[in-house]
């Protein structure tokens, strides 16, 4: 898997799983692995140790990785969650269109 359907800074929404229907800007994008980091899910726990002498360590929540066939982006313009079609532009380029409102994403 090289590419997927969503970049960074995209908002989108989860489709399944026990974050159903949370949605958050996406924060990192992991092609090779097919994963995606959400803001503000899928939080996991994590147990650190002090790194420097002075530097506080303990139980910290930090977002996870999660599939990224397990997400849909969200279009700007109508709020709804879509899987975008492309489209050719007269000048050649290819840009995303929501199938909902028909807007470039």
């Amino acid at each position: 898997m090289n590419s997927l359907h969503v970049k960074t800074g995209d908002t989108a929404v989860v489709l399944s799983g026990k974050e159903k229907g949370k949605r958050g800007k996406v924060i990192k994008v992991m092609p090779k692995k097919g994963m995606v980091v959400l803001e503000g899910v899928n939080f996991v726990t994590r147990h650190q140790k002090p790194t420097r002498q002075g530097e506080s360590g303990g139980i910290t929540k930090k977002e996870g990785a999660i599939r990224a066939c397990k997400i849909m982006k969200v279009c700007p313009k109508c709020d709804k969650p879509t899987r975008p079609a492309a489209k050719f532009l007269d000048d050649g380029s290819k840009v995303q269109v929501c199938k909902h409102c028909g807007e470039t994403i």
